[in-house]
């Protein structure tokens, strides 16, 4: 089966984004009335009645803002999004009316040779349908009177989008042998769908996240080898996350940059609130943080917040020094590796590594680096080795009493990973003080590893057996 690549496209706050969102489900691209907010191409996949379709976002295409660098910037990503597409959609405002750059658009489009499909936006009542009429003057055929805000009239657009990229589709014949299966049959294949769902890795998301200006796209577009997402000494050139799938020496990775996050005393505008949020959420989904920072600026308050933000999720994260090419001579390097050490030093853990998105320095090794800890981040410890390993720690440093009375952890066992988490068993978990447990998790450290990745433990309750008596 085809997947084939759909590019959305259009002048600024037609509702190309809503539209996407609504293919795609949830709010993956940020949705604003405010001109050239989406800037870079967004992809994500959407499905129509089995037929899997895999869309992307663009930005407004303008003639007027593409003199400038942003703007031009956009320019390039949507003409980038049309090369590589199998069909385009063209979302115009259907109550605004049809535009000199509607017509220009079509006009373009149109010599593609693509399949073109006319999505007349806006039009949330049968009574405006209306509307849609003058915009068969940009000769594009069908127009199509949708409502991405409400979903209005998507089907009969999704249906014409197969068709011409795919075919028409055959329908079940009557005497399959699927009619005829019973329940049963399907248990053997579902348990090991399951199971090979179960036992695949699947691509590895790295989120760059950081403080603006910390050079998050160029190592994007480092890793990538094309503009990816947009470059500009503007903060807040990035607004949505940004994925994009990369796969080197066969291993499949999905990257994903993200607006710049700024202390909220510094975040006036609605668009960088929300922006910063998004941020914040690609941390809970991704596998591997990579906190950027300007080493030219060395590491700030800020940072330590963020990187605070990734040991809270639970997520793998290596420290990434980006622009190290502008530290030059022994003193200001040691005084950097100094400043990074004491803004970090809660996360001694996390790995750092020195690099120049601009010059490549150091981007095989942060790849690297990022293999290592997601291995780190996902590793489990077999329960005998454990246990055999906490004999000798129990040894070594028994628990404290807790008023008067010995604490006694029967066993530890490993109960999850990403982050890898382990469970005491003692007869007194509330006694069991902070400090131990930090001592507990630094053994483990040691013993294990565990380079790159935060470690929970927690204490349930499992009594004696002369308490239980």
């Amino acid at each position: 089966m085809t997947t084939p690549l759909v590019a959305i496209i259009g002048r600024p706050n037609v509702g190309k984004s809503t539209l996407f969102n609504r293919l795609v489900g949830g709010r993956p691209a940020l949705v604003h009335d405010t001109p050239h907010l989406t800037r870079d191409r967004r992809y994500g996949d959407a499905d129509y009645f089995g037929q899997p379709l895999r869309l992307v976002d663009t930005g407004g295409l303008d003639p007027e803002a593409a003199t400038e660098v942003i703007g031009a910037g956009i320019h390039r990503q949507a003409m980038r999004a049309i090369e590589e597409s199998d069909a385009l959609v063209l979302v115009v405002d259907g109550r605004s009316g049809v535009s000199s750059v509607d017509h220009e658009l079509a006009k373009q489009l149109r010599a593609t040779g693509k399949p073109l499909f006319l999505a007349v936006n806006k039009i949330d009542h049968p009574k405006a349908d209306v509307l849609v009429h003058e915009f068969h003057e940009l000769g594009l055929g069908d127009a199509y009177a949708i409502s991405a805000a409400h979903g209005r009239g998507i089907d009969p657009l999704l249906e014409a989008i197969v068709e011409a990229t795919v075919g028409p589709k055959e329908p079940v014949a009557a005497h399959d042998p699927l009619f005829d299966a019973e329940p049963e049959d399907f248990a053997d294949e579902g348990a090991e769908e399951e199971s090979d769902a179960n036992a695949a890795i699947g691509p590895l998301r790295v989120a760059f996240v950081g403080r603006p200006n910390a050079g998050k796209s160029s190592l994007t577009n480092r890793l990538l080898g094309e503009e990816r997402s947009l470059v500009h000494d503007v903060a807040g050139t990035t607004t949505d996350p940004v994925d994009a799938p990369f796969t080197i020496g066969g291993r499949d990775y999905v990257l994903v940059d993200t607006a710049g996050i700024r202390r909220k005393a510094k975040i006036d505008a609605d668009i960088e609130r929300i922006a910063v949020s998004m941020a914040l959420g690609q941390i809970e989904r991704a596998d591997v943080a990579v906190l950027v920072i300007d080493a030219g600026i060395g590491p700030a308050e800020q940072d330590a917040r963020i990187a605070g933000k990734i040991e809270e999720a639970g997520r793998a994260l290596v420290i990434a020094l980006n622009k190290s090419d502008l530290v030059t001579g022994e003193a200001k390097k040691s005084e950097l590796k100094e400043l990074t050490k004491d803004t970090f030093h809660f996360l001694t853990w996390a790995p750092t590594v020195m690099l120049s998105a601009q010059r490549g320095d150091g981007v095989d090794r942060l790849l690297d680096t990022v293999d290592k800890v997601a291995a780190e981040h996902r590793r489990r410890i077999p329960t005998a080795q454990l246990n055999r390993f906490f004999a000798e720690v129990i040894e070594e440093m028994p628990p404290p009493l807790h008023h008067g009375r010995a604490i006694r952890i029967h066993y530890i066992t490993q109960g999850a990973i990403r982050p890898p988490t382990f469970i005491l068993w003692a007869n007194q978990p509330e006694g069991l003080a902070p400090s131990y447990k930090r001592f507990i998790a630094n053994r483990l450290r040691q013993a294990y590893g565990f380079k790159g990745t935060p470690i929970r433990l927690f204490v349930k309750a499992r009594k004696d057996r002369h308490d239980r008596e």
